[in-house]
C-alpha cells in the first residue's frame, strides 16, 4: 500500500531534496508528535506533500499537509507563511465537506529548520476512498458524480460567503467519504489561490469523475490530462464518454473555462444545477421502483425512456378516472331532479326543463348575408421575395454548438432534411442560455419576416440582429420573437431591420421532460416589400 501511494504521489523521492527523500513511512515530524504512515499525494505547485500520520499524543490518525522547502529561501518561506495564514483562518470554518483543521505548525512554532519543512497543516483524518483510486478503473455514473460534487459545492459556497478560499484544485487533496460525498481532506490553499480557482476546481472534479481526466494545470502524473481542441478549449466530457448527459457535460466545461459569455463563475450557480440533476435522479429511481423496467439501464442513473412512458400512462389513467367521476356526478344530479319532479306531480315534464334563448331576429336586409361579428384582421405588411442566405452556421457563444454538420439543412429548401439541437435533460436556460443558427447574406437585406417550417412546437425563438458572423451574445439585439407551432410559423419583426447577419436564437426548447430538443426543417427570410 505504501509503495503504491508513493508512486501515485508523483515520485516525491526523486525531487532532489534531501529533506524530501527523508519523508518516508515511520519518520516523525512536528516536534516528535506525528509519525508518517502513508503518502497520498504531492501538490507540486507548492511543494505540498500529503500524508496520513499518527498523532502520538492523542492516539488518532490525522491528515498532514507538509510544506517542503529550504528555510534559507526567503521567497519560499514567505509563500509558506501565506498558506499557513490561510489554513489558520480555515480552522474556524466548519462544514461536512471540509476536514477540520486541528493545528497549524510553523518554523519556530512546532517544527524546526532541521526538519526540512516550512510548515505543517494538521487536519482530522477522512475515512473513505482515495479519489485517484476511484477513477482509476472507470468513470463514475453521471448521476452519482453530480451527487458526489454537491457536498463539495456546498462547502465552497459557504466558505466563500465567509471570505475563505478552500484550495481544492488538486484531486489528491480530496477523498470520497463512506456516505458517497467528496471532502477536502488535506486543507492548505496555495498562496495565490482565488475564489475563482475554487469554482473552477468544482468543474474539474466533475470532469474527472465523468471522464477520468484532469482538466486543470498541475495535476498528478497518475491522472491523464484532459484533451484540448485545436483552439485550446477543453474537449467536452460528452465527446469522450457519449453516455454523459449534454447538460452535465456543458456544466463541467462552462465552470472550468474562463472565456465566453456563458461561463459559470459562482458555486451557487453550480449548486442549482446539481440540485436539479439530483432531483431528476431521485425521480428516475422512484419511477423505476414503482414500475420501470429494472433490466433497462441497470447500473446507470440516467435511463429515463421507459419511466417517462409509464408516467404518461399514469397521467392518462388519472384523466380517465376523473372523467368517469364527473360523469357519475352529472347522472346522479339528473336522477335527483327527476325524482323531485315526480314527487311534485309534474306530469308534463319528463325531465328538468332547460331554457335555451332563441337567437335574436336578424336586422340584416333580406337577400344579404349576415355581417360577421369579428373585426377584420389587420393587413399584413407587404413583403418581398424570399432571400436565401449565403451561409448558415450553428451559433453557440459557449463553444462548438449542436450538430454543426447539419446546419446547412435549415436553409436548403428541402422539408425532408432538418437541423436539430442536441437532446437535453434540462430546459434552457438552466444548462445554458440557448443555442441557435446565424445566417449571413451576400448583401444587407431589410428583413421583415422569418418563416420557420417543420419546427418543434413549444420552442421559443428570438430573431436577433448582429454585426458579424460570430458575435458576442451581448452585442446581438432582439428584433422579433415567437413560439413555434406545428407546420409553419411566421415570426414578424417589430419593424423591418437592415442587416447582413441575423441569429435565429432558441431560448426555450421543445420536447418533453428529460428529452428537450428542437428541430427546424427550413427557414425562409422575407424582406420588406
Amino acid at each position: 500500500m505504501d509503495t503504491r501511494r508513493s508512486e501515485q504521489a508523483g515520485g516525491a523521492n526523486h525531487v532532489g531534496k534531501a529533506q524530501v527523500g527523508s519523508l518516508a513511512p515511520g519518520r516523525v515530524v512536528g516536534d516528535g508528535r506525528y509519525r508518517l504512515l502513508a503518502q497520498f499525494g504531492v501538490d507540486e505547485r507548492g511543494d505540498a506533500h500529503l500524508w496520513r500520520a499518527r498523532d502520538g499524543q492523542l492516539k488518532r490518525d490525522v491528515a498532514l499537509t507538509l510544506l517542503v522547502g529550504d528555510p534559507a529561501d526567503p521567497e519560499a518561506a514567505r509563500l509558506a507563511r501565506r498558506t499557513l495564514e490561510r489554513a489558520t483562518h480555515a480552522s474556524k470554518f466548519g462544514h461536512g465537506g471540509v476536514a477540520r483543521v486541528l493545528d497549524v505548525l510553523a518554523l519556530g512554532s512546532g517544527i524546526t529548520s532541521s526538519e526540512g519543512l516550512l510548515g505543517v497543516v494538521v487536519a482530522e483524518w477522512t475515512k473513505g476512498s482515495d479519489l485517484v483510486d476511484l477513477v482509476a478503473q472507470r468513470p463514475v455514473a453521471p448521476g452519482a458524480a453530480a451527487r458526489m460534487v454537491q457536498a463539495l459545492a456546498e462547502a465552497v459556497e459557504q466558505a466563500h460567503q465567509n471570505g475563505l478560499v478552500l484550495g481544492l484544485d488538486h484531486p489528491q487533496r480530496l477523498r470520497l467519504t463512506p456516505n458517497g460525498a467528496l471532502k477536502l481532506a488535506f486543507p492548505g490553499p496555495l498562496p495565490e489561490a482565488t475564489l475563482r480557482d475554487d469554482v473552477k476546481a468544482l468543474g474539474a472534479v466533475l470532469y474527472l469523475l465523468l471522464t477520468g481526466r484532469w482538466a486543470l494545470p498541475g495535476g498528478p502524473p497518475a491522472i491523464q490530462p484532459a484533451p484540448t481542441t485545436p483552439q485550446g478549449g477543453i474537449v467536452p466530457p460528452r465527446q469522450l464518454i457519449p453516455t454523459v448527459p449534454a447538460d452535465l457535460s456543458s456544466l463541467a466545461v462552462r465552470t472550468i473555462e474562463d472565456g465566453g459569455n456563458g461561463g459559470i463563475r459562482t458555486s451557487a450557480a453550480i449548486l442549482r444545477m446539481l440540485d436539479q440533476v439530483a432531483e431528476q435522479e431521485e425521480r428516475t429511481q422512484l419511477i423505476k421502483a414503482v414500475g420501470g423496467d429494472p433490466a433497462e439501464g441497470e447500473g446507470t442513473v440516467w435511463t429515463t425512456k421507459k419511466p417517462v412512458k409509464d408516467v404518461a400512462r399514469r397521467r392518462k389513467l388519472a384523466l380517465g378516472v376523473t372523467v368517469l367521476v364527473v360523469a357519475t356526478v352529472v347522472i346522479l344530479a339528473w336522477g335527483g331532479l327527476m325524482l323531485i319532479n315526480v314527487f311534485q306531480g309534474d306530469s308534463k315534464a319528463s325531465g328538468p326543463t332547460i331554457n335555451v334563448a332563441a337567437p335574436p331576429a336578424s336586422s340584416q336586409p333580406a337577400g344579404q348575408p349576415p355581417a360577421s361579428s369579428q373585426p377584420a384582421p389587420p393587413p399584413s405588411p407587404a413583403v418581398g421575395a424570399a432571400v436565401k442566405p449565403q451561409a448558415v452556421a450553428v451559433y453557440n457563444p459557449e463553444g462548438k454548438g449542436d450538430n454543426t454538420s447539419r446546419a446547412k439543412f435549415a436553409t436548403d429548401g428541402k422539408p425532408e432534411t432538418q437541423w436539430r439541437t442536441e437532446q437535453y435533460k434540462q430546459q434552457f436556460p438552466v444548462i445554458k442560455p440557448g443555442v441557435g443558427l446565424v445566417v449571413t447574406f451576400k448583401d444587407p437585406i431589410n428583413l421583415s419576416q422569418v418563416k420557420v417550417a417543420g419546427g418543434t412546437p413549444g420552442t421559443k425563438v428570438e430573431i436577433r440582429s448582429a454585426t458579424e458572423k460570430n458575435p458576442d451574445f451581448a452585442d446581438t439585439k432582439v428584433v422579433g420573437n415567437g413560439d413555434l407551432v406545428d407546420g409553419e410559423t411566421t415570426i414578424p419583426l417589430a419593424q423591418p431591420t437592415q442587416g447582413e447577419y441575423f441569429v435565429i436564437w432558441i431560448s426555450q426548447l421543445g420536447g418533453e421532460e428529460g428529452k428537450f430538443q428542437t428541430e427546424i426543417a427550413d427557414l425562409t427570410f422575407l424582406p420588406a416589400g
